[in-house]
């Protein structure tokens, strides 16, 4: 009996112990996930050049704003184009009147009325509406210009990106090797085989690199920061760049340069278009001793209240007048100021425009000296670098030889580390230089189509 009591316990029991393994199991299991999730909160992108400029051309908030001008000056443009439209208008004159029937505007009282409207000749008007409408393709060329900004900035800022990190690579061998080089200047002056003066020397060149990487790592986390803020990628998504070459066309001869860019330079391309604008005004203002047209049509809805009978001989309610509307201009001194000021606007124009193409053909050839500069200066850095990298190889060699001691090797890889540096940077400001005459010359969007 005792022994099956105790069975029956036992049995009860089950299925609570299985209910406990349950509820530990789920718990180890939601932990188990849990903590994967806390250590995957940051993720990292490869970033390609070509990409960062694509997320900074979708997310620029530079070109939202110039796409919204060019929108306003298209709807601008729009309002002197309406008036050579047909406008029809529907209101009411209705009112308590005294004496003759007749509202502040000088029409009859009417319970509502229907007017009708539509330039056909009125050549001032048409060319100010020709000039609004140059001006609003003028904003779509000042739109291109905002998106090169924004090109310039993101290549300028991910090439740089990736110098400083391949500097501070550099940097941090160099501090392994400042270290190493200490240590054997410290052992020999305990010998005294070295002046303390040495070790200062030696201790000088470290607290240097140590200082450089500080100032690397500083930048590095500025040129992040505005990477992000123009490619719109989070803060916990690390970004990884690779030094890159620009897919750019300026390798071509100055005079061609020249010649693109007398086609496709924003500023050239916004004074042609400025001066075509006042042309169309000026063309309007001198034809504004021609004859003005306008179609007009009024319906009326007259009230017998408004004392019609007591002044006129019969009353219709019904009323509808239609026609045209001309003005003979016959001596006007506004449409003569008018002309002298456009053609004043004109010639300024028309200065301004010979002006920028002198600016840019000069800036195009000088950018263009100035990138055969930086070719040169990069191979000078290449050839110091290669030079630099065979002593090293020579130096280790001896070395291992024993002919050297490690000090001589690691002050060799120091300074092929510097001349690798100068390489980079020399490098950079040979991409800077290409950058800028690319936009000079109005190829830089055409690079990345």
């Amino acid at each position: 009996m005792i022994r099956t009591g105790f069975t029956s316990s036992k049995a009860n029991s089950f299925p609570l112990v299985l209910l406990v393994a349950l509820l530990l199991s789920a718990a180890f299991t939601a932990g188990a996930q849990e903590a994967p999730s806390t250590s995957t909160n940051t993720s990292a992108v490869s970033l390609t050049l070509k990409h960062a400029v694509e997320l900074a051309l979708q997310n620029s908030r530079d070109i939202q704003v110039a796409r919204l001008q060019t929108t306003l000056a298209d709807r601008s443009a729009m309002i002197t184009k309406s008036q050579f439209m047909p406008n029809l208008y529907a209101g009411s004159g209705a009112g308590y009147t005294l004496g003759i029937p007749e509202t502040p505007g000088g029409h009859a009282p009417a319970l509502f009325d229907v007017t009708y409207t539509e330039q056909v000749f009125n050549e001032p008007l048409r060319g100010y509406g020709k000039e609004l409408q140059e001006q609003a393709k003028s904003q779509k060329i000042l739109l291109e210009d905002t998106r090169n900004g924004v090109i310039v900035r993101t290549a300028s800022t991910y090439l740089e990106l990736a110098m400083v990190r391949h500097s501070l690579e550099l940097l941090r061998k160099e501090e392994d090797s400042a270290d190493k080089i200490l240590a054997v200047t410290r052992q020999r002056e305990k010998e005294n085989y070295e002046l303390p003066v040495a070790v200062t020397r030696d201790q000088l060149t470290k607290a240097r690199v140590l200082q450089h990487i500080l100032q690397l790592e500083g930048r590095q986390d500025e040129l992040e920061g505005v990477l992000r803020g123009q490619t719109g990628i989070p803060e916990t998504t690390s970004i990884d760049v690779t030094p890159e070459d620009l897919p750019g066309i300026a390798e071509q001869e100055g005079a061609n340069l020249v010649a693109l860019a007398m086609q496709d330079n924003v500023a050239l391309r916004v004074a042609q278009s400025d001066v075509r604008a006042k042309e169309f005004r000026l063309i309007g203002e001198k034809r504004g001793k021609y004859p003005t047209l306008q179609l007009v049509a009024i319906y009326s809805r007259l009230a017998n209240f408004n004392n019609y009978l007591q002044f006129f001989r019969t009353f219709q309610a019904d009323n509808f007048n239609a026609g045209i509307q001309m003005q003979f201009p016959i001596f006007s001194a506004q449409t003569k100021a008018n002309i002298a000021l456009a053609q004043v606007n004109l010639d300024v124009a028309k200065a301004e425009l010979a002006g920028k193409k002198s600016e840019v053909s000069t800036a195009v050839r000088v950018k263009t000296r100035r990138l055969r500069e930086r070719d040169a200066a990069k191979e000078v850095a290449r050839l110091e670098l290669q030079l630099a990298q065979q002593n090293l190889t020579v130096l280790q060699s001896q070395f291992g030889e024993g002919r050297i001691n490690l000090r001589e090797v690691e002050r060799a890889r120091l300074e092929e580390s510097d001349k690798w540096m100068a390489y980079l940077d020399a490098n950079f400001q040979r991409q800077q230089t290409e950058l800028d005459l690319l936009q000079t010359a109005g190829q830089l969007d055409k690079v990345w189509q």
